[in-house]
């Protein structure tokens, strides 16, 4: 059977659409909600940046340039097929220390590697030298040859350094690269054990978060300026704990010309007698 609306009925639904819509047109909330559901929210505007957050965009931004990150590898040989081939190892952080491709990291990021590659902020992934260690200091140089090397970061200065200073560190813990971490200098003075057993004196303490993947990374001040290489954590858990140390600019602006120089470190003798002085 074929069904229709007879007039007066269709009359009835026609006055109740437009009764329904202008009630949804003129009842407070109703249309509002009705025309908003699905809708993403206005975006609230917000005022310019304050100068403390825009002055931390820029030194980060800025610095970035020069921080590297490295991979290690490891050569093992099948024992079945005799044959050698490379795995990886792990991850670390550098920076350029000059114009010439030289990076600085940690000792112990490329200690026992069968190799090292470097990739800059640019993306490029290039193999990487090694130039010369110090394991008393826990620093080492690398070398990359590219052309249009990463910019070296400015030097700054460790022997005046207060507690309280801000810090920042740029890194890659634990593969996450181009990391930034802020804080302060907590301590100075500090020693840890080196892996041979003297001592690296001096060191800087900090609480911006340095974890696995940091070390050799820069710790920087305010003003954008190298001020120590994040070097170790403190922590049962082997996570950050509030508790990094960075080995003084001063030490790394001594120790690094000699590795790059000679391939090692060599401690200045007073007079004729082999008495060691201050490693830091």
């Amino acid at each position: 059977m074929r069904y229709s609306l007879r007039p007066n009925r269709l009359n009835w639904v026609l006055s109740a659409a437009v009764i329904f819509i202008v009630a949804l047109w003129t009842i407070p909330g109703l249309g509002q909600r009705a025309r908003s559901e699905g809708m993403p929210r206005p975006v609230e505007q917000r005022s310019a940046l304050p100068a403390d957050e825009q002055a931390t965009i820029d030194l980060f931004e800025r610095s970035r340039r020069s921080v590297a990150y490295i991979t290690t590898q490891a050569r093992v040989v099948d024992v079945w097929t005799r044959n050698m081939f490379d795995i990886p190892r792990g991850t670390g952080s550098g920076f350029a220390w000059d114009e010439g491709g030289h990076v600085v990291t940690n000792f112990h990021v490329v200690a026992g590697a069968a190799g090292a590659r470097v990739r800059l902020s640019d993306g490029r992934d290039v193999p990487a030298s090694l130039v010369g260690v110090s394991p008393d200091h826990d620093l080492a140089v690398i070398k990359v040859d590219v052309a249009n090397p990463p910019p070296p970061l400015p030097i700054g200065s460790s022997h005046d350094l207060r507690v309280g200073q801000k810090t920042f560190a740029i890194g890659n813990p634990f593969g996450l690269d181009w990391t930034l971490t802020t804080g302060i200098v907590s301590a100075l003075d500090r020693s840890l054990p080196a892996r041979d057993g003297s001592l690296i004196e001096h060191l800087i303490q900090t609480d911006a978060a340095i974890n696995p993947g940091n070390s050799g990374g820069p710790l920087l001040d305010s003003a954008g300026r190298l001020i120590g290489v994040n070097t170790a954590i403190f922590s049962p858990s082997g996570a950050s704990a509030g508790v990094g140390f960075a080995v003084p600019v001063n030490t790394v602006n001594r120790v690094v010309p000699q590795l790059i120089a000679r391939g090692k470190y060599s401690r200045p003798l007073l007079g004729l007698k082999s008495t060691r002085t201050s490693i830091a």
